[in-house]
């Protein structure tokens, strides 16, 4: 007996038990994949009718769809022990009765005469649906996805927050050094990572925030991510089960509350002022942490200045919580010098810092870090195991090259000047058109909050009104931020992301909100 069969998760052909072919399902390319297919010789039925009447289901079930390739009869008589005359009376077959064709000198692929009829639903054919209901576990998640990617038509002046210049990212050197590690990788693309990430990677991480953000971290606690929003299912793993406490700013950004409500976590809302998050009503009482974003408060964009900063660290120490610190956009200080992170100022190893390079550099690497206490890093590398095992080496060796060249630090200065152009044309924009606006978060980061004046509507009606004209601006929960009841910053405040745009694309996007609203 020969036999086909597929492995989900398996890329290439390999041997099971009893020596049986494992192989992936059919794909569309210039190479047809095995497909699984299961012949008996001693079934009393011709070997080539077995072929075709398989391949017949495959086909009519959708699990081999329109113009998927099929294996040549030469590799498909190998794979199933048979002789090649076996095979092409199959296809014959098949052929005849519409379901396979074959241009002259190439593949046989499935006939596009399917296109419209496979299923929708393909996962289970129909003959082998239950007779009566089956009853299924419960699903046990709770959550709120954000929504960072639009699900409708995209306006074509877009003002949403977090997108960093596609046209700064630094390809010619990106692409050099991408070169360089591929031309010496090694076994190091064959292998598992270490699930903490790269060690060169982590070691130019801690370097780069001892100078950039007064932090004084060791590569052993470091952690790198798959951008922030990894880092806080790592920290929820951590510290969250139903009933938890954490506290968290008000307004904040969703993804981290989304995270935390997943896994159970009881939400302490923390008013939040033009000094950023108000220390003096945080609970006098065991939290497991406060969530906060100190450099450019989400979605507000305020600053905590310094005094207040030393207060929260302080409550911290005393009711013996942590404090989870997103740093998201702290690279892009315009207006004077960026104040020393919170974990530079920490004396009681009581800050968990989050980072990325999704706004420095591109949200495509998919690459952030985490800085955690010593004593948390040996369990927060655990989880990391689990979620997902680690990073790509090969993006992670180019990115530890990146920074410990210079070459980052170069990339930051470049991309500062540009934001700044941008922010500051924006800012005149607005002037221009709304006379004296009162904006908030201007001093850095990638966005701004403009607080509407009483001369115009609502935030909800101004972002409808702009996206009817092709403009997407954003009230407060439109931009992946979150407030507990309603106040000025949900019904009067729109959020302006502006470095995805250029300075023209800025200014016209402006004037057409102004005529749209007149």
């Amino acid at each position: 007996m020969g036999s086909v069969r597929v492995t989900p998760g398996e890329s290439s052909p390999s041997l099971g038990q009893a020596g049986e072919l494992v192989a992936p399902s059919a794909i569309r390319g210039p190479s047809a994949a095995q497909i699984p297919l299961r012949i008996e010789a001693d079934r009393g039925h011709p070997l080539h009718e077995q072929i075709s009447e398989q391949i017949r289901l495959l086909i009519t079930e959708g699990k081999l769809r329109p113009g998927s390739y099929v294996p040549s009869s030469r590799q498909l008589a190998d794979q199933l022990g048979v002789s090649r005359n076996t095979v092409l009376l199959a296809f014959s077959r098949l052929a005849s009765e519409g379901y396979i064709e074959a241009a002259k000198g190439s593949h046989t692929f499935v006939s596009h005469g399917y296109a419209n009829s496979w299923p929708l639903h393909g996962y289970a054919a129909k003959s082998s649906a239950p007779t009566k209901p089956i009853r299924r576990p419960p699903i046990l998640f709770r959550g709120e996805p954000q929504q960072l990617v639009h699900p409708g038509r995209k306006p074509i002046f877009d003002f949403f927050v977090g997108r960093p210049c596609p046209h700064c990212f630094p390809r010619r050197i990106w692409r050099r050094l991408l070169l360089k590690r591929l031309a010496s990788a090694g076994s190091a693309l064959s292998e598992y990572p270490h699930p903490a990430g790269l060690l060169e990677l982590r070691h130019a991480v801690a370097d780069h925030l001892g100078t950039a953000r007064g932090m004084n971290v060791r590569a052993a606690q470091i952690l790198i991510v798959n951008g922030i929003q990894e880092a806080l299912n790592i920290i929820a793993r951590l510290f969250v089960r139903p009933g938890t406490p954490v506290a968290i700013e008000d307004p904040c950004y969703r993804g981290a509350l989304s995270t935390f409500e997943s896994y159970g976590a009881e939400m302490i809302p923390v008013p939040v002022d033009k000094d950023g998050v108000r220390v003096d009503h945080l609970p006098e009482r065991a939290l497991s942490f406060v969530y906060v974003t100190p450099s450019h408060q989400f979605p507000t964009g305020e600053t905590l200045p310094a005094g207040r900063r030393i207060e929260l660290l302080n409550w911290a120490a005393r009711v013996g919580a942590y404090v989870v610190e997103d740093d998201y956009d702290s690279d892009f200080r315009f207006d004077g010098p960026p104040l020393t992170a919170l974990a530079g100022l920490d004396s009681s190893a009581s800050v968990i810092y989050l980072g990325t390079f999704s706004k420095s550099i591109g949200a495509g690497l998919r690459i952030g870090y985490l800085a955690v206490p010593v004593e948390l890093a040996e369990m927060a590398i655990a989880i990391k195991a689990i979620l997902n095992a680690g990073q790509s080496w090969l993006d992670q060796a180019v990115l530890a090259d990146f920074i410990s060249s210079g070459s980052f630090a170069r990339h930051l200065n470049h991309v500062r000047s540009v934001y700044r152009s941008r922010r500051d044309c924006l800012l005149d924009a607005l002037r221009e058109h709304f006379g004296k606006v009162d904006v908030s978060g201007h001093q850095g980061g990638m966005h701004v909050m403009w607080h509407l004046p009483g001369s115009l509507p609502t935030a909800a009606t101004v972002q409808a009104t702009a996206l009817n004209h092709g403009v997407g601006v954003y009230s407060l929960r439109s931009a992946v931020g979150f407030d507990f009841s309603q106040t000025p910053y949900s019904t009067r405040s729109l959020v302006l992301g502006y470095p995805a745009l250029t300075e023209e694309q800025i200014r016209e996007g402006i004037a057409r909100v102004a005529r749209a609203l007149m």
